[in-house]
């Protein structure tokens, strides 16, 4: 499975970015392989507006299934859901602890926005 992870740096032992449209980097990982292609989101990090929209358009177009963020608008959340990418909030630690914390099943999808936006 590809999940998309929002990252504050390059590699499986960064941490999280709670922000999935502002978060520098999303990284696109294969669970059964643990492979992973680091996105740059430097783009987005101070886009005046749109940049949740951004993202989720990004992610879904790297064909990821499944979001694992902090925090995730309204807007981005809706571009997600419609691209058919299930969203998990309120994730932590590293990259690599997120991801084993997902194949453990001990993380709930969300059914919506957890956020307003825009922080």
């Amino acid at each position: 499975m590809i999940v998309a992870v929002t990252a504050k740096g390059t590699h499986l032992s960064d941490e999280v970015d709670p922000r999935f449209g502002r978060a520098p980097y999303i990284l696109i990982v294969d669970t059964e392989t643990m492979e992973y292609e680091s996105l740059d989101n430097s783009e987005n990090v101070n886009a005046f507006k749109g940049a949740g929209i951004q993202a989720a358009t990004m992610v879904a177009d790297k064909g990821a299934e499944v979001l694992l963020t902090g925090y995730c608008g309204p807007n981005a959340f809706k571009t997600v859901q419609a691209a058919g990418v299930k969203v998990v909030n309120d994730v932590t630690g590293t990259i690599k602890q997120a991801v084993e914390t997902f194949l453990s099943g001990n993380v709930q999808y969300s059914e919506g926005a957890n956020t307003e936006g825009h922080w």
